[in-house]
């Protein structure tokens, strides 16, 4: 008999969608229950059977509903999609566990598959494989944006039934514990219904920080070290030459958030600093709170045990004169490494710690130290019979120091070039009277700025007050050269320029950086990466350009071969890029700047380290990363890679500790599998690229005849979308726009995908495809189609295009959407416009079966289709509500019961699509 492995997922989802439903009847009363119940029902019967009538039975119901039972149906069906997202998490958990005590092999996409088949498949050694992690660099860097719309309250709550689901699973419960487990779980979904789902104010960048250090507390810290020892002993079992290896902290989480000040003037320094230190507490916490654990645990009396001089050393410095430890060298040495960590605390955060030190310290002047004295403690174990000791507590502390340092996580730094070249302007005309650097062509900027780098004088004078906008960016590098010396250098290592288009761009960033001492010409030193980000489509083609004539200056080759350890790092932009020029046109553009950049820095004897701007959602770059990292062209990945986790991508992917750490190896795995990639085994033939090409050019035609070209498209996507009402959401700390006004230009790309999904739209995610291939077809009737079902099955761009526009296609319904387009006032203009997205729609799923030989959508991704059919009747309700919110709210604005129902239910179409932009 075969078993059922979703049975599981469906009772989870069963207990807690019944204790759901048990809140709502003991706190609303048996009428809200039976309303809701009544909802559900018939949503689900006309998901189920495709029943029209239950269709308009639905329809009928919802439209007639009042203020206040809105209110309630919203909520509902919004806390269900949380928790049939932490069903499925916990069974994702569930099948990668029962897989792993099966004995089966390393499924594919996993760290043990990675490392396995390169050494059974002799593409590396276990010795080269550790040699491959002493150049490598892996980072997930999280970012907040707009759509945020998760309240940390929330996320507290599903981390408590997350918890007790996962504890019904590992555990045999006796009867008596079952029931607590229950009444627990009720508890949790109680307190959950009892909690605001949304903010009151919108959200600062200091809450947005907040919410981002708990990430680390409750994943990064603790998964990350486990992480590293998983893969050194996997490394040194598979080579016992290797020894107990260690690792450098190839793999690092980093942040945006704090720094980004691109369309974000609530960025500064003070913010900056107040990030910094917050991270820092985070950390330090950590250390003391493991230290003092650890001093618990190694009770070794030294008359049973030895230990090395150093060790004894350190226990006598310690001052612990306590009696009950006189003969305990590891405790005492343990107390005085906590005391100086006290005193760190103190000296970089300005408080004490909650658990006072034995005694007074010298605080440790830098991570290093601190380093030196754990290392005392691991080599005396080591070499006194208690190695096993050594692989334990001390082990993850350890490791957690190398990676996260005293700054727990780098800080990147981001300004748009537009600011940058502003800020230089004004100083070299304080400076410079008549300079008239605005004016100037590139070649004679760029020769203004090179005769500034070429000295140590800095151009800023103390004695004039300059625009609040220089002296902000003058403001916000000093703070970095502040927090280099206070944290160390690993604080803050990149500083990014958003719309870099010009050499000047890069030029203007290093004289700021050389106004606040973190660029010294005398010394050729550079402390942090000038990292180009290049977002249209235009940037995009010609990044390769830029970065040879950045290559071609003698003195920043230099600088890079001096302080960068001839590193470059690229930032590509997939959002903004998408919002140009549509996804296809967007994916292809970003594949060929990879391969132009390759072949750029491959010329200059240059180390590429490309930097993804990928968001959650597929129109913004988003779709699996496994998937994603291997489609890179050849020598693009090179061991270095560095992703955006943004928004509630970051909850969904690292919000629970053993999801957190599945996701980390799976980035590992698809680096290793990617950088390891004998050379050529990847050659993409020609007329496949041709083919690409020719998509490319007609669906960019397609696209922006859309969304550019059509007159009153924008009033059409203000007037279908929820972009206005999502513009008053307090759901991040960035506007939504660039500038005041609708220009679609203006809109930042996150709101724009985010607002095409709440509509279950997905436009930027596969509009533009059906008419290109419909145009290559016509052009080649003979082979056309068997040429593109060739990609298809032998090139993992184009395969992984197709598949992420399968995941976004499967979430549309064109039923749906067409009730948001109703709300266009216009007729003629909604008729138009609609029409042309339906017939796009229709030609898209039809090319894209033929090419995939799938007979229905997601046949070929069985997980992904069985959530969509646990969870769309549950989220349609919330999509008809929301329209006639929408209507009712735009008919009779100000009424704050319905914009609040608006915005619960933005929410909770965010959950339970599981990306939101």
């Amino acid at each position: 008999m075969t078993q059922d492995k979703d049975a599981p997922l469906r009772e989870d989802i069963r207990l807690l969608g019944r204790l759901l439903g048990d809140t709502v009847r003991d706190q609303q009363g048996e009428s809200s229950f039976d309303l809701i119940e009544r909802i559900r029902q018939t949503s689900v019967r006309f998901r189920r059977d495709d029943d029209l009538a239950a269709r308009r039975e639905l329809e009928g119901i919802l439209d007639a509903l009042s203020r206040e039972q809105t209110i309630q149906v919203v909520r509902a069906f919004s806390y269900f999609s949380h928790l049939a997202n932490i069903a499925e998490d916990q069974h994702h958990i569930r099948r990668s566990r029962a897989h792993l005590l099966a004995g089966s092999a390393p499924r594919e996409g996993s760290l043990a598959h990675a490392i396995g088949h390169a050494i059974d498949q002799d593409i590396a050694s276990p010795a080269e494989l550790a040699a491959f992690f002493d150049t490598a660099l892996i980072s997930p860097v999280l970012t907040a944006h707009p759509t945020e719309v998760q309240r940390k309250s929330i996320l507290n709550c599903q981390t408590v039934v997350a918890r007790l689901l996962d504890e019904r699973d590992r555990m045999q419960l006796t009867p008596e514990e079952a029931e607590n487990n229950l009444e627990a779980l009720r508890r949790a979904v109680l307190t959950l219904w009892q909690t605001r789902m949304l903010r009151p104010t919108r959200l600062s960048v200091i809450d947005e920080v907040s919410n981002g250090v708990s990430y680390f507390e409750s994943t990064f810290l603790r998964e990350l070290p486990r992480l590293y020892a998983s893969l050194e002993d996997r490394l040194s079992k598979a080579d016992s030459a290797l020894g107990a290896l260690e690792l450098p902290p190839f793999l690092q989480v980093g942040s945006w958030i704090g720094g980004d000040r691109d369309g974000n003037p609530f960025v500064t320094a003070e913010v900056l600093e107040q990030a910094l230190k917050m991270q820092a507490a985070a950390a330090l916490g950590y250390y003391l709170d493991e230290l003092h654990t650890l001093g618990s645990q190694l009770s070794l009396a030294h008359g049973l045990v030895s230990a090395s001089d150093a060790l004894l050393a350190l226990a006598e410095r310690s001052h612990d004169s306590s009696p009950h430890r006189s003969d305990e060298p590891y405790r005492r040495a343990i107390s005085g490494i906590y005391a100086r960590l006290s005193a760190t605390h103190r000296a970089l955060l300005g408080s004490d710690p909650i658990r006072h030190a034995v005694a007074d310290a010298e605080p440790y002047l830098n991570v290093e130290a601190f380093s030196d004295d754990l290392d005392i403690l691991h080599r005396s174990l080591q070499a006194n019979g208690s190695a096993a000791l050594a692989r334990g507590r001390l082990r993850h502390l350890r490791r957690a120091l190398r990676v996260f340092g005293f700054h727990l996580a780098p800080i990147d730094l981001r300004q748009n070039s537009d600011v940058h070249e502003r800020v230089i302007a004004e100083l070299l005309e304080v400076a410079r009277p008549g300079t008239a650097y605005l004016e100037q062509d590139e070649e004679g900027r760029c020769a203004l700025l090179l005769e500034e780098l070429a000295t140590a004088r800095p151009l800023a004078s103390p004695h004039v007050q300059y625009s609040d906008d220089s002296e902000s960016e003058l403001a916000i590098f000093r703070a970095a050269r502040a927090a280099h010396l206070r944290y160390g250098k690993a604080a803050i290592r990149n500083c990014i320029i958003s719309k870099t288009d010009s050499v000047s761009d890069l030029l203007e960033l290093a004289v700021l950086l050389k106004e606040a001492g973190l660029l010294r010409p005398l010394e050729n030193a550079l402390d942090v990466n000038l990292v180009p980000l290049f977002e249209t489509i235009d940037d995009l083609e010609n990044a390769s350009v830029i970065m040879d004539r950045m290559f071609s200056i003698p003195s920043y080759r230099k600088l890079l071969s001096d302080a960068r350890q001839d590193t470059q790092e690229v930032m590509l932009g997939y959002s903004d890029s998408n919002k140009d020029g549509g996804f296809l046109t967007s994916g292809w553009a970003l594949y060929k700047a990879e391969g132009e950049l390759v072949e750029t820095f491959a010329r200059h004897g240059v180390r590429l380290c490309l930097f993804h701007g990928r968001g959650g959602s597929v129109g913004r770059g988003g779709g699996p990363s496994y998937q994603a990292i291997l489609a890179q062209p050849e020598g693009a990945v090179q061991g270095q890679i560095r992703l955006t986790e943004q928004g509630e991508v970051i909850a969904a992917k690292y919000g629970h500790p053993e999801v957190g750490r599945r996701n980390l190896e799976v980035l590992v795995a698809a680096t290793v599998e990617s950088s390891l990639r004998p050379a050529g085994a990847d050659t993409t033939p020609a007329a496949f690229l041709e083919a690409m090409q020719a998509l490319s050019d007609t669906a960019f035609k397609a696209y922006r005849g859309l969304v550019y070209e059509t007159p009153g498209f924008e009033q059409y996507f203000w007037e279908s979308t929820v972009i206005s009402e999502i513009a008053g959401l307090n759901i991040g700390s960035r506007p939504a726009s660039r500038k005041k006004g609708t220009h679609i230009e203006d809109l930042r790309a996150i709101p724009w995908v985010f607002s095409w999904s709440q509509c279950r739209l997905m436009l930027p995610g596969w509009f533009g495809f059906g008419s290109a291939v419909k145009a290559w077809l016509n052009a080649n009737p003979d082979d056309g189609l068997a040429r593109l079902q060739t990609m298809y099955r032998d090139w993992s761009f184009f395969a992984s295009l197709l598949s992420n526009m399968d995941m976004v296609l499967a979430k549309t319904d064109l039923a749906i959407a067409s009730r948001y387009a109703a709300l266009v006032k216009d007729a003629d203009l909604r008729t138009s416009i609609f029409d042309r997205i339906r017939a796009e729609w229709k030609d898209t799923v039809e090319v894209l079966l033929a090419i995939t030989g799938q007979d229905e959508l997601l046949a070929a991704n069985p997980l992904l289709k069985r959530s969509i059919r646990n969870r769309f009747p549950y989220l349609d309700p919330l999509n008809h509500v929301q329209v006639e919110l929408l209507r009712r709210h735009r008919e009779q604005s100000g009424d704050e019961r319905i914009r609040l129902g608006i915005h619960i239910s933005i929410n909770g179409v965010a959950a339970g699509l599981r990306n939101s932009g």
